[in-house]
């Protein structure tokens, strides 16, 4: 089984039956534990964790499926579908079988009776072979709503450092959002703390991003220029179709998410990647797949890495240039956003990543690192900033990731004269070298605190009691 995001409890009763052996994925969120508990009773076998764009370009290659599966809100009677904002990986699942000899099957919410009750045609008709209208709505998931009343004191210090530290330092203008608070408390901050720094138009132009809600404040105040979208998100479809400004929308009104095009944007097109992880070393090699959870990686290997493909310069590409030589290049900001400690009391900074014992003792390969520490140009934590690009061995690497590590193994392992000397030198920053003072890092500086305000700030349209999907409109196609 090829799926690029196991969601589902009943994608997993597969290989617990018996149906099933084999899995090739990039995500799995919240059957994470269920996939590690399989993977140990011997009921599947992993392929491979893959990034998003490895495993689609695999469907091309040495993964071509003989079957496809999908799913879309609309079809009429020749097969054209309507997929709207959840187009998202469907056009390269069905490319790589409708061209290869495979069939493909959608499920569909609805079935009309001509193109013209289309909003629109996202896949044509003649690579389907089979539709199939479903006893109820297909289920989606919003997962990258947060909820503004859960963002911490400690993730708007660290959103203050991440504007003031690395964006506004970088002049970061184009960009990626992993999952998670702390990105949410710096989209949420841009409309206050950064336009206190006078920063609005000079960073965070142009995002490669799922509609995370919390960004509805930044483009209402005139941060945003323009948004690339993987998917959907529940909630965002009529906050989405009043901005075309923004978003990219057909001639229906409705989004068109692209996966595929959208994680190339995320891997050339953007100057920084942004995101969290479980576990850290003292290289900054990083992953999600801990003991018992096998999350994988979605799309963060593919943006959070250093493409030597790209030729165009920007100014925080050029940024990262530490020595003056005419073959040097430029390089994208990888930045790892962490605790030092996840919930429970777990250290985010270890010895040693868990995910080299999970490749021992499931006879994977290679550890599945998600972001290797050679690409990770900045750590930032709640104790400050380091700047590893600046790293000259790896030995000042693993001193500058222990100089933000707090007091984890890792973090003790480095002594105070250390530390001062890398904060003297500019590798390192606390809060206060740059003239931010943790107490000021308050709720009170959230442009939205809680849902209701996300709701205000979009007029209405953000609908965040939504629980099922969009795509019943009865616009018509402008081509009928």
């Amino acid at each position: 089984m090829i799926m690029p995001s196991v969601g589902r409890s009943e994608h997993l009763d597969l290989f617990e039956k018996g149906i099933a052996r084999k899995l090739d994925f990039s995500f799995s969120g919240t059957q994470s534990l269920r996939i590690s508990q399989l993977l140990e009773d011997g009921l599947l076998e992993i392929g491979a964790i893959h990034t998003y764009i490895e495993l689609y370009s695999r469907l091309y290659v040495d993964l071509s499926p003989n079957v496809a599966l999908i799913a879309g809100y609309k079809a009429d009677r020749k097969g054209n579908l309507y997929t709207g904002p959840s187009t998202e990986d469907t056009p390269a699942l069905v490319e790589a079988a409708a061209f290869h000899d495979g069939i493909v099957i959608a499920q569909v919410n609805e079935l009309v009776d001509d193109e013209c009750d289309l909003p629109r045609v996202d896949i044509p008709g003649s690579w389907i072979d089979y539709v199939v209208v479903a006893d109820k709505p297909f289920f989606i998931e919003p997962l990258f709503t947060r909820d503004p009343r859960l963002i911490k004191q400690e993730h708007i210090l660290m959103a203050m450092m991440a504007i003031k530290g690395i964006y506004a330092e970088h002049q970061v203008q184009s960009l990626n959002h992993g999952i998670g608070f702390n990105t949410a408390a710096i989209e949420l901050l841009l409309p206050t703390y950064g336009e206190q720094l006078g920063l609005k138009g000079k960073i965070c132009k142009h995002w490669t991003l799922n509609p995370h809600p919390t960004l509805i404040p930044a483009i209402e105040s005139g941060w945003v220029e323009s948004v690339h979208c993987f998917g959907g998100e529940l909630g965002m479809e009529e906050y989405i179709r009043a901005r075309p400004d923004i978003f990219f929308t057909g001639a229906d009104g409705s989004m068109r998410s692209n996966r595929a095009f959208c994680q190339l944007a995320g891997q050339y097109a953007v100057d920084m990647f942004i995101g969290s992880t479980l576990q850290v070393d003292g290289y900054a090699n990083s992953s999600t797949v801990t003991r018992g959870r096998l999350s994988g990686f979605g799309g963060a290997p593919n943006m959070g890495h250093d493409p030597h493909g790209r030729r165009h310069a920007t100014p925080a590409w050029l940024n990262m240039i530490t020595e003056p030589d005419p073959m040097q290049r430029g390089k994208k900001l990888v930045v790892q956003m962490v605790e030092t400690f996840q919930a429970g009391v777990k250290p985010t900074f270890v010895e040693k990543l868990d995910a080299v014992e999970v490749a021992k003792t499931s006879g994977m390969p290679l550890a599945p690192v998600m972001i290797y520490g050679d690409d990770v140009t900045h750590v930032l934590t709640e104790e400050g900033i380091a700047y590893l690009y600046r790293a000259e061995s790896l030995e000042e690497r693993r001193a500058m990731v222990a100089a933000v590590a707090g007091i984890t193994d890792i973090g003790l392992g480095v002594d105070a004269k250390r530390v001062a000397a890398l904060r003297q030198s500019g590798k390192v920053v606390y809060p206060e070298d740059i003239g931010i003072r943790r107490s000021d890092a308050t709720r009170s500086l959230l442009a939205a605190g809680s849902v209701a305000d996300l709701v205000e700030w979009s007029d209405g349209l953000y609908n965040h009691r939504q629980n099922s999907g969009a795509g019943n409109e009865k616009t018509l196609s402008p081509r009928c």
